[in-house]
């Protein structure tokens, strides 16, 4: 099976749409920096553990990760910075939750496609 096309435009109306509709290349790099966040298994059970209890401070999210204070808080940052989890404080702590419902929705949805989805071998792929 070959995945080079000979003719070099098959179908120039349907590309032309397309490419009127593709998101600009500050967004498209947005969007991959958020997703390689989520592609981290230790901020990826931050985000679910933040998705199932709501709010946690970084201590109880360090113990429920099985996480150092110090690697939950440079995790925290890291999110932060991309507004994927929001901070309050109250006195002296700091209360971490999911910035949005799309964030959220980004974990239910990939959590749905991990549970019905089987991974195939990338040498599986090949084949």
């Amino acid at each position: 099976m070959r995945d080079t096309c000979e003719d070099r435009l098959v179908d120039p109306e349907r590309v032309s749409d397309v490419r009127t509709r593709m998101p600009s290349s500050p967004e498209v790099k947005n969007l991959a920096d958020v997703f390689a966040l989520l592609g981290d298994p230790n901020r990826l059970r931050l985000l679910v553990a933040l998705s199932e209890a709501g709010e946690l401070c970084v201590c109880d999210l360090a113990a429920t990760c099985a996480m150092s204070e110090s690697a939950v808080s440079h995790a925290l940052r890291l999110l932060r910075a991309h507004r994927v989890v929001a901070v309050s404080r109250r006195g002296r702590r700091a209360y971490y939750r999911l910035e949005d419902a799309h964030v959220r929705m980004l974990l239910d949805l990939g959590r749905s496609h991990t549970e019905h989805a089987t991974p195939l071998h990338p040498a599986e792929v090949a084949q």
